[in-house]
């Protein structure tokens, strides 16, 4: 392929802030849940404190994320990501003047609504600015984004409390998404919503039960399931190989930079033809699902070769997922099968630890890995059976 088919339809102005929004919520997700546990100012004052801080960021994204994607079909994309980045930069600027550990729910309840807003806007603009044959790409780009964020978050949400407590990771926070809004302001431009035909409830629920939505956003979930199942059990499973913490994180580094790297490249890959989602989808899910048949392998060698499979069969699947989503949809119903494609990862990631612990609980790690590992290779056998394809007449 030559440099010039390979450059981008779309002008790189228009979607290198739409990848900063991705990356902003990635590392403000990831960058506090990893410096909460170590917050040394009296503001997390116990688990339960710590859980609930945690559950409440992630318990808006479920409940929202479909609202706004929704909302963003309505009155368009553009305002819904401009409000969205507006409200993460205030909600985090929020704790960082006022510094009482009452207003860290607050902050974090208003992280977690805000980027239910432009999660899905940053999505459904991803696959409106660029064609259909660039999807992969697009899409890959954006996930490349994402977990750059949540590969650096934890790294240099640490360096920062450390400098300064978690008014200084907010307050980095705040002006990481003002930036970001100035930019999507002055760089995206404006896309208008489309008119559609009025949709019942009874009528999303038929859409979102078609193949052509369940196939991808189930994947989706499943993969996500199984890099949260890899990020939170895999140093559990090297500590109890006897290995230190510098081998363990190791681990989960590799299984974050496996992901990112995979990404670009496998929407390249689906949109040269080189590959498909009939072919890539099941594989990615086999390949997760044989990273966590590594996982119950003692010593180091089984924790590297899980997280290195588990980390790229996620990162295979993510373009590829959002790219039959947008293709399967309506361009006039994008935010809305977004959200709701945003909303399964959100249940896959905490479904996947979840299902882990109950099983770990009662049996041992080994098995817990090997539950979820056996759900994963059923989807991909499933998938290979009903024939995922990248069209459909939604």
């Amino acid at each position: 392929m030559s440099r010039a088919s390979s450059a981008p339809s779309a002008p790189a102005r228009r979607m290198r802030p739409l990848y900063a929004a991705g990356f902003t919520t990635a590392f403000g997700a990831h960058g506090i849940a990893a410096s909460l546990g170590s917050d040394a100012e009296g503001a997390v004052t116990s688990l339960l404190v710590l859980g609930g801080l945690l559950a409440l960021y992630d318990g808006a994204e479920v409940v929202l994320k479909p609202v706004f994607g929704t909302l963003a079909d309505r009155i368009g994309a553009r305002p819904v990501l401009l409000g969205g980045l507006v409200a993460f930069a205030a909600a985090s600027a929020l704790y960082a003047v006022v510094d009482s550990p009452g207003w860290l729910w607050a902050a974090r309840l208003g992280q977690g609504a805000a980027a239910s807003a432009f999660s899905p806007s940053v999505s459904a603009l991803v696959a409106r600015l660029n064609p259909a044959a660039r999807h992969g790409r697009a899409f890959g780009g954006y996930g490349f984004h994402k977990s750059l964020g949540y590969t650096l978050g934890p790294l240099f949400g640490g360096v920062l409390v450390r400098a300064g407590g978690l008014r200084l990771l907010f307050a980095v926070l705040a002006v990481l998404g003002a930036a970001v809004a100035v930019w999507a302001a002055v760089a995206v431009p404006v896309v208008a919503p489309l008119p559609k035909a009025r949709q019942t409830l009874l009528d999303l629920a038929r859409r979102l039960a078609e193949p052509a939505f369940l196939a991808p956003a189930s994947a989706l979930a499943a993969a996500t399931a199984a890099l949260s199942a890899g990020v939170g059990f895999l140093p559990v499973s090297g500590r109890a190989a006897g290995l230190g913490a510098v081998a363990t994180g190791a681990a989960v580094s590799l299984l974050a930079a496996c992901s990112t790297v995979v990404q670009p490249r496998a929407g390249r890959a689906l949109d040269s033809g080189r590959l498909t989602t009939r072919a890539g989808l099941p594989a990615a899910l086999l390949l997760a699902a044989a990273g966590l048949g590594c996982a119950m392998l003692p010593g180091l060698a089984g924790v590297l070769s899980a997280a290195a499979l588990i980390g790229s069969g996620t990162g295979l699947i993510t373009p590829l997922g959002f790219a039959a989503l947008a293709s399967s949809t309506r361009p006039e119903r994008l935010g809305q099968t977004m959200g709701a494609g945003e909303l399964g990862r959100e249940l896959g990631d905490a479904g996947g630890p979840l299902l882990v612990a109950v099983v770990a609980s009662r049996t041992t790690l080994a098995h817990g890995y090997a539950v979820l590992g056996s759900l994963l290779a059923l989807g991909a056998a499933l998938g290979l059976a009903g024939g995922w394809s990248r069209k459909s007449n939604t």
